[in-house]
């Protein structure tokens, strides 16, 4: 009986050593450790195709990421919901786990994050979408999970009308 009471008090002090290790994060503290920096947001090329002219615009949001808490940040996802302002239903989203291996020390910036919209607004060329009655104004919420955590939203930003996408010139055929 001895040898069994000895085991249950060494059972549950290790689990209890163990059990700020498995600790989720809380999403106050998730939220209170990360800074977004350089963020920029536009529609980018999702498709192109010169013949027949089609041309699919997708919203795309980076940022960088600073610790401004006390531990290191890993393991952090980010999931972006794009929709166009005032509309219930979503324009599309991206998902992506962002923080991995390398964590970012507190104090520190991680590198460039990109998020870019899985649907967009569809046309023949840059001049058809921009004329395009449907390409409203666009807003994404950004949020960030962390092991186990509630997902945290981090903000809701405009979606800038910069086009970041050139038409190729037309090829000339020489005679």
């Amino acid at each position: 009986m001895k040898k069994f009471a000895f085991f249950a008090v060494v059972a549950v002090v290790a689990s209890l050593a163990v059990l700020p290790a498995c600790r989720t994060t809380t999403p106050e503290d998730l939220k209170n450790s990360i800074e977004l920096l350089d963020l920029e947001t536009k529609w980018v090329s999702k498709y192109y195709q010169p013949w027949p002219p089609r041309l699919i615009l997708v919203p795309q949001l980076s940022f960088r990421v600073k610790n401004v808490g006390p531990k290191a940040l890993n393991y952090i996802n980010f999931n972006a919901v794009f929709n166009f302002k005032g509309d219930r239903e979503n324009l599309g989203d991206a998902f992506l786990a962002a923080i991995r291996g390398k964590a970012v020390a507190p104090g520190e910036a991680s590198p460039v994050i990109v998020l870019k919209s899985n649907l967009g607004v569809d046309g023949k060329d840059l001049e058809n979408i921009r004329e395009n009655p449907e390409w409203k104004p666009t807003e994404v919420r950004l949020f960030a999970i962390s092991r186990g955590s509630q997902p945290v939203l981090l903000g809701v930003f405009d979606v800038s009308r910069e086009i970041d996408f050139k038409e190729p010139e037309p090829v000339e055929i020489k005679k």
